[in-house]
C-alpha cells in the first residue's frame, strides 16, 4: 500500500549533474551567461497532475524551476490533486481530457490505462533509466513489454524504526537476520518495554509486513507470480511467509496494547509510541516515511531514533519492497519528452532532497546530497538492493489489495486476531483474490 492512500502529513552534483543532463536530455543548446546549459530550441507547455500538496507541492515546483534552467521556453503547469488523484485522473481519462503528465502511485492504475490504450510509451528515456536507476526500476515501469512509467519519487518500505534508548536499555543492536530479530524482541520485552508498535487499524501496514517476508522467503519470481495471481494464495510459499509473520503477531504480550489495542491503533499513533522521549514500544516496522507521520518529533534522528534494514530471512539477498510516484504520459511532444528525460536525471532529485522528505531510486544521486542520515541510508538501501519490487497490494485489483474492510486489509486484520490460523488465512486470501481478479 502506498502513502498516496494514507493520511499524508503533508518515498548531482555540479559538473556531473550538468554532464548527465546534457547526455540524458539531448543537446541542441548553448551556454547561458551564467554557464548553465540551455536548450532554447525546445518550447511548448506541459500540464502535470500529482498528489503533492502544501510543502510537497512547493518542493516539486523547485524541481520544475530546475528544469526551466535547462528548458526556459517550456512552461510546466502543476496541478495538485491530493489523494484523490486516481479517481480524478480516471474520470479525466474517461472524458478524454487527461493531463500531459501524471504521477500516480498505483501500478495497477497504470496497467489499466495501458490496456485501455490511453498512455504513450516513454521508451525514449528507457536507456537513461536503465543507466541511472537500474533494471528493477525499468521492470517496474514496463507494461505489455513497453516502458511506460518512471519511478520518480520512491519510498523504501523495507525498514524498521526503533527507539535508540530502548535498544540500549535492552542491550540489543539492529538485527541483520529474522531469527535474531525475533529473539531480540523477547529480550526487549524482558527489559520492561513491549518490542512492537503495530498499527492494525490500518490494514495496509500488515500487507507491507507480509510482502517483505514473502519477497525474502519466496524470492522475486514467485513475488511477481503471486502479484499477478499466477499462483494461488494457498501456495506453500504463502504459508511459509504467514508462519514467519505469525512470530510477531502471536507475541501478543510484546505488542503495545495487545491484539485488541493494535487493531485500534492507526499508523501515526503507532509511530508516536516509538519516536518518543518515553516510548511505549521499542520499534515500528515500516518505511522511510515513518518520521513524517508526526508533526514534530521530540527526539533526534540517529541519537534518539534510528532505522535499520528489514532483516534477511535464511540468508536472503538485499531486497527492497518499495512504492513511489510513477511518471506517465498521455501525450507526446518535444516539451513533454524533455521534461520526462529531465526527471530521469540526478539533477531532478536535488531540489527536493535539499528541501527534505525525498528519496530517489536514482543510483547516480550522491549519498552526500542527503543531509538527513535516515533518508540517506534508506536511499542507499534502495539503490544498492539486489532486488526492488513494487508494493504488491498496489499492483493488485483495488477491491483485493487496497480497500478498507475487505480483501487483504480485512483478512490480515483477521490474521492479527488469530495468527495461528495460517491455512484459513491463506484460503481466505485466495478466495478474495480469485473474486477480485475475475471482476477486474
Amino acid at each position: 500500500m502506498t502513502r498516496s492512500r494514507l493520511r499524508l502529513p503533508v518515498l548531482l552534483f555540479g559538473a556531473l549533474a550538468i554532464a548527465v543532463l546534457a547526455a540524458s536530455c539531448g543537446g541542441g543548446g548553448g551556454k547561458s551567461s551564467g554557464g548553465t546549459t540551455t536548450t532554447s530550441n525546445v518550447s511548448g507547455s506541459v500540464s502535470v497532475w500529482g498528489i503533492w500538496v502544501g510543502q510537497e507541492q512547493r518542493n516539486f515546483q523547485a524541481v520544475i524551476d530546475a528544469f526551466n534552467k535547462q528548458y526556459p521556453n517550456v512552461k510546466v503547469t502543476y496541478s495538485p490533486k491530493g489523494n484523490n488523484l486516481p479517481t480524478i485522473l480516471t474520470t479525466a481519462v474517461q472524458g478524454g481530457k487527461p493531463p500531459d503528465v501524471a504521477a500516480p502511485a498505483q501500478p495497477g492504475l497504470v496497467d489499466q490505462f495501458v490496456k485501455q490504450g490511453k498512455l504513450k510509451p516513454i521508451g525514449y528515456v528507457k536507456g537513461a533509466v536503465a543507466t541511472n536507476f537500474g533494471s528493477s526500476i525499468v521492470a517496474a515501469g514496463t507494461f505489455e513489454k513497453q516502458f511506460y512509467a518512471l519511478t520518480y519519487k520512491a519510498d523504501n518500505k523495507s525498514t524498521v524504526f526503533y527507539n535508540v534508548q530502548a535498544y540500549k536499555n535492552a542491550g540489543v543492536t539492529p538485527a541483520k537476520d529474522w531469527n535474531t530479530f525475533i529473539k531480540d524482541a523477547k529480550t526487549i520485552k524482558a527489559s520492561g518495554l513491549p518490542a512492537y508498535a503495530i498499527s492494525g487499524a490500518d490494514g495496509w501496514t500488515l500487507t507491507d509486513l507480509f510482502e517483505n517476508l514473502y519477497l525474502r522467503t519466496a524470492g522475486p519470481q514467485k513475488y511477481d507470480q503471486l502479484t499477478k495471481h499466477e499462483i494461488p494464495w494457498t501456495d506453500p510459499s504463502v504459508k511459509t511467509a504467514l508462519t514467519d509473520m505469525a512470530q510477531v503477531l502471536s507475541d501478543t504480550g510484546n505488542i503495545y496494547g495487545g491484539t485488541n489495542g493494535a487493531l485500534q491503533t492507526d499508523f501515526p499513533t503507532a509511530v508516536g509510541y516509538v519516536l518518543a522521549t518515553k516510548p511505549k514500544a521499542a520499534q515500528v516496522i515500516e518505511g522511510d516515511f515513518v518520521p513524517a507521520q508526526l508533526t514534530t518529533v521530540p527526539i533526534k534522528p540517529v541519537t534518539g531514533y534510528n532505522e535499520f534494514t528489514f532483516p534477511a530471512v535464511n540468508g536472503s539477498s538485499p531486497s527492497v519492497v518499495g512504492a513511489g510516484n510513477l511518471v506517465i504520459t498521455f501525450n507526446d511532444n518535444p516539451a513533454i519528452d524533455a521534461f520526462v528525460k529531465f526527471l530521469a536525471t540526478p539533477a531532478a532529485a536535488l531540489p527536493w532532497i535539499k528541501a527534505g522528505g525525498f528519496v530517489s531510486a536514482n543510483k547516480k544521486v550522491a549519498a552526500s546530497a542527503y543531509t538527513d542520515p535516515i533518508l540517506r541510508k534508506a536511499a542507499q538501501d534502495l539503490t544498492h538492493a539486489t532486488t526492488f519490487k513494487f508494493d504488491m497490494s498496489d499492483q493488485q485489483p483495488i477491491a483485493f489489495g487496497g480497500t478498507t474492510g475487505q480483501g487483504e486489509w480485512k483478512i490480515f486484520q483477521d490474521f492479527l486476531k488469530n495468527p495461528s490460523n495460517v491455512n484459513g488465512t491463506a484460503s481466505a486470501l485466495e478466495s478474495a483474490a480469485a473474486k477480485a481478479y475475475k471482476s477486474s
